[in-house]
């Protein structure tokens, strides 16, 4: 959880929750930086490495290329760099794989995922950001700003926030049994305010859970608390935005 004295980005839900996410800090930033720095770098000596067995003398050739066959190779080089930044922030819901073992990732201001404009607006502003050097004018940047944002993110309007470790044994945990319950023979019965806090609270963390867990987890809490006839359960679960749907619904008291 965030202390008083950290950043943070608070957010309210569609399902008028207030959440607050922790801010990644420099440091955070700063290795999640190198873990890709690092795989990057791998790349480009295993393509060098396949490029010399098929070209004996590479630096030869590379001397040998006119000024602007030189440039648009040096952009080529930034362009797969770019794509590697932006593709893995898109497609990994805002983390690279330094920041997934860093557990932070990208976010827009209002807390949902970032898509392809803001990924590729802030990886864009890499190249200004780094200058002179080492990320010199990105960090000059974080150290003044409130939320730690470097050039990139003010313009893409991003920032980076922590994963917070959810308690996941809540959601699947069986109801316990009260009299209530079991008078009312299985029909699904108004929700009480513990029980609709916990279906708001699977709903506001969502955006921020791996597929299968989100998908085993909303069954758990359609099968704990949907009261649901085999029929109507396999039409609710069909697909996750029905599933979620119906929590939603379940949650406003609506069914």
């Amino acid at each position: 959880m965030a202390s008083a004295s950290s950043p943070s980005l608070d957010v309210a839900t569609p399902e008028r929750v207030s959440l607050t996410l922790p801010v990644a800090g420099i440091g955070y930033r700063c290795l999640a930086w190198l873990v890709d720095a690092t795989i990057l770098f791998f790349f480009w000596v295993i393509a060098y490495f396949v490029f010399s067995v098929l070209v004996s003398d590479v630096l030869g050739l590379l001397q040998g290329l006119s000024g602007l066959v030189q440039t648009l190779l040096a952009v080529g080089i930034f362009a797969t760099q770019w794509m590697y930044w932006t593709l893995s922030e898109v497609f990994l819901h805002g983390q690279t794989p330094g920041k997934r073992l860093l557990g932070i990732r990208v976010v827009r201001m209002d807390g949902s995922p970032v898509g392809l404009y803001e990924s590729a607006m802030r990886n864009l502003l890499r190249a200004v950001d780094f200058l002179p050097a080492f990320y010199a004018t990105g960090s000059i940047s974080m150290l003044f700003t409130k939320q730690h944002r470097r050039l990139g993110d003010l313009l893409a309007g991003t920032l980076l926030v922590r994963e917070e470790l959810f308690n996941l044994d809540k959601y699947t945990a069986p109801a316990p049994a009260s009299p209530e319950t079991a008078a009312a023979s299985g029909a699904p019965g108004r929700l009480a305010s513990e029980e609709v806090e916990l279906i708001l609270a699977y709903l506001e963390r969502t955006p921020w859970l791996e597929p299968d867990a989100r998908r085993r987890l909303g069954l758990g809490l359609v099968e704990r608390f949907g009261g649901l006839a085999e029929a109507e359960r396999a039409t609710v679960t069909a697909s996750q935005e029905s599933l979620e749907g119906f929590l939603r619904a379940r949650a406003q008291g609506a069914r």
